[in-house]
């Protein structure tokens, strides 16, 4: 399987690359069979879907890891919470 951006119109095509890439039969059909049913127009637009995913996950998981690492600004306990509660019912207002 290729995956290029070189079909692309030139108003949408930003500064891309070219990327080779080599799958098994079975990986290529499973992309032909996602493009197919999910309604993308190509396969490079699958996969720069899941490079996107994948780096939304990658960033997530260094947020969650920094804030696990950090020291809590205050404790979240039954006060926390309804301080909360009120703030969120006096902005639905």
């Amino acid at each position: 399987m290729i995956i290029s951006c070189q079909n692309l119109p030139s108003v949408v095509r930003l500064n891309m690359g070219t990327m080779n890439i080599s799958l098994p039969e079975a990986l290529k059909s499973f992309v032909d069979e996602q493009v197919a049913s999910r309604g993308y127009g190509t396969s490079s637009e699958y996969v720069r879907e899941l490079i996107r995913k994948d780096q939304d996950r990658q960033r997530l998981r260094g947020l969650l890891l920094e804030g696990g690492a950090s020291s809590p600004a205050s404790p979240a306990d039954k006060a926390y919470f309804d301080k909360l509660r009120k703030r969120v019912h006096r902005s639905s207002k």
